[in-house]
């Protein structure tokens, strides 16, 4: 079974560009952040590389394992501020790991096998730190624009069977995880129904913006829509079946709050529609979706940072 997913950068209506942006406008790390970036990759790789010797220099009891997972959580959020397009999520991470470190050094200050003058010092450090990571994140939270993402499959089907497939918007919560129902309300407008972060149900009307047989359909949220969105999907004939191309752009409920909140447990946009999209490929090449229930899984980002937390509760006890 042939399958293709893959970003789709220069992907998008022409009219629905947004006008170019001079440098400065687009939301990438400014020079606090590439520093806190570049702190966090540094210390990560010392967590990781030499975790006994840090603990005795920071005076806390030797726990390696701990101190490399918090290492390896240090340079994944280094290497997101760096490397992606929005660093918000990965600032905010930081604030995250700060409030996890605080309370491990916490726990360490009433140990009788620490340093207390040594915590002391590296616990400052950290509050230092965490202030700065604050004032990063909410820099970067205030600037950010609609979330934009693109991907594409390849499907084994006609690009009529996947228009007249998709055409149909009831049939989207079929392979939409999060999207609850659509119901039509004539030719071209609908009222969709879908879960946000933490479960918060929202709704919003949309209407088709342009509907070209076979090729493109386009649609946007209406004014006053809890969600404010629209998107495209495009489908050209493949060798070996059809290309689908998605873009998708939207404001999250709560802002970009909202967006931080689903990343940090583990939603994040661009991997939700790829995963539609696999369902999508699933539903029309063989007419299931295979489950993963029973079978393991990856450890999600909330999952670490309970663990931590309560790594630092039976310290404190």
């Amino acid at each position: 079974m042939h399958t293709t997913i893959y970003d789709e950068r220069e992907f998008g209506l022409e009219q629905q560009r947004p006008s170019p942006q001079t440098p400065g406008q687009e939301e990438t790390p400014d020079g606090m952040a590439k520093a806190l970036g570049w702190f966090s990759v540094g210390l990560g790789l010392a967590e990781v590389a030499a975790p006994r010797q840090l603990s005795r220099f920071i005076g806390v009891q030797e726990r390696p394992n701990l101190v490399r997972l918090l290492g390896i959580r240090e340079i994944a959020s280094g290497l997101g501020i760096l490397l992606q397009d929005s660093p918000a999520p990965w600032l905010w991470s930081r604030v995250v790991g700060d409030a996890v470190d605080l309370a491990l050094l916490g726990a360490a200050l009433s140990s009788d096998h620490s340093d207390r003058k040594r915590v002391g010092v590296a616990t400052a450090a950290v509050v230092g730190v965490t202030a700065l990571d604050i004032i990063s994140s909410r820099r970067h939270t205030g600037e950010a624009a609609p979330i934009q993402v693109r991907k594409a499959i390849t499907i084994n089907r006609s690009p009529e069977e996947l228009y007249r497939f998709w055409r149909d918007f009831q049939n989207l919560p079929r392979f939409m995880k999060n999207l609850e129902s659509v119901h039509t309300m004539g030719s071209h407008r609908s009222h969709w129904v879908a879960t946000g972060p933490g479960g918060m149900r929202v709704e919003w009307d949309a209407e088709i913006t342009q509907d070209r047989p076979n090729e493109l359909i386009a649609w946007r949220s209406v004014e006053g829509s809890d969600v404010d969105n629209r998107g495209a999907v495009r489908f050209r004939k493949a060798p070996r079946g059809t290309e689908v191309h998605v873009e998708i752009s939207y404001s999250p409920p709560g802002g970009r709050l909202g967006s931080i909140a689903a990343w940090l447990t583990g939603k994040e946009p661009g991997q939700q529609v790829q995963e539609n999209l696999r369902r999508l490929k699933q539903v029309l090449e063989t007419g299931e979706i295979p489950t993963t229930e029973g079978q393991p899984s990856g450890t999600s980002r909330t999952a670490i940072l309970t663990s931590l937390f309560r790594t630092a509760e039976r310290q404190r006890r």
